[in-house]
């Protein structure tokens, strides 16, 4: 059964590699934003800038926070216009969220590394596979559709911290129409 397991691994590498951030070894646990008020966080955030990921392709990628009845987050994606669902990760660090925008996939890691609530949010995930890799990623967010320079240089020194190759930091185009529509 283990030789089948490597095999598999051998034969998704390429797949897992060409679009993602993947290490050997696990996660760690990242430093989060301290005293995080999900309150304040609430509204529309704009990807401005992220690592490599199959799940965030293209432009114009933006979503709308909500507070749900259940005690979690409700998540309106405007890439894929869809309706996902965030649940507090541990009660006692209220930046660790579980976040799923679609019900056939489990929740993963999102971890508010730093905000100022008004302006940008970074944002980091991590997945262990198999006990043998990570996939790793680095988000920036902004609630216009973009950035100033040096703004984008302190969330990359985040990332960084935090060990995220921000070499690979992809921007994300934002257009000027569209308006996200929620219900």
């Amino acid at each position: 059964v283990m030789s089948s397991t490597y095999l598999l691994l051998l034969l998704l590498l390429p797949l897992l590699a060409s679009a993602q951030t993947l290490h050997w070894g696990s996660c760690h646990t990242p430093q989060v934003q301290d005293d995080f008020q999900v309150e304040k966080y609430m509204g529309r955030w704009y990807l401005v800038q992220k690592t490599p990921a199959f799940f965030a392709p293209g432009k114009c990628i933006s979503a709308n926070y909500s507070l749900s009845g259940e005690g979690g987050l409700q998540v309106w994606d405007r890439k894929w216009v869809v309706e996902g669902k965030a649940v507090a990760f541990d009660k006692n660090q209220p930046a660790k969220f579980l976040v799923s925008l679609f019900h056939f996939v489990p929740l993963g890691p999102m971890w508010v590394l730093s905000t100022d609530y008004d302006s940008y949010s970074v944002v980091y995930s991590c997945t262990n596979v198999l006990g043998v890799f990570y996939l790793d990623y680095g988000f920036v967010l902004s609630r216009s559709a973009s950035l100033p320079p040096d703004a984008l240089r302190r969330s990359e020194e985040v990332l960084r911290r935090e060990g995220v190759d921000t070499s690979k930091m992809q921007e994300v185009e934002q257009d000027s129409g569209g308006a996200l529509e929620v219900p």
